[in-house]
């Protein structure tokens, strides 16, 4: 499985890990889980889009550092070349919910 980042998920990324200093361990934990099974299984992963090149999924990702799920990943999985492309990180408590123009922005790359 191969994994990417956007720029905007970088930037999320550097700014959380430096409040929640388990947060790159969480990360590896996360890629092992789902190269495993990339869209997820159980109540923690939700399919946001689905078209036939590309998923977008929404999943919890436990940080040990806050002992719970209160972060959010969101990533694209394209099965046919096998990779993951993570979008967006945020905390639970300081945004509601992931941001559509992030998503819509990579999925522009698909429509062309």
């Amino acid at each position: 499985m191969n994994f990417s980042e956007t720029n905007e998920f970088s930037k999320d990324f550097k700014r959380l890990s430096k409040k929640y200093k388990s947060l790159p361990d969480d990360l590896l934990e996360f890629k092992k889980v789902i190269s495993e099974l990339p869209l997820g299984s159980g109540k923690h992963f939700v399919i946001l889009h689905s078209q036939e090149e590309v998923k977008i999924l929404k999943a919890r990702l436990f940080c040990r550092y806050l002992r719970g799920a209160s972060l959010r990943i969101i990533y694209a999985y394209q099965e046919a070349k096998a990779t993951v492309d993570f979008i967006e990180l945020y905390f639970k408590g300081e945004q509601v919910n992931e941001t559509r123009s992030l998503i819509k922005d990579f999925l522009g790359q698909f429509s062309k």
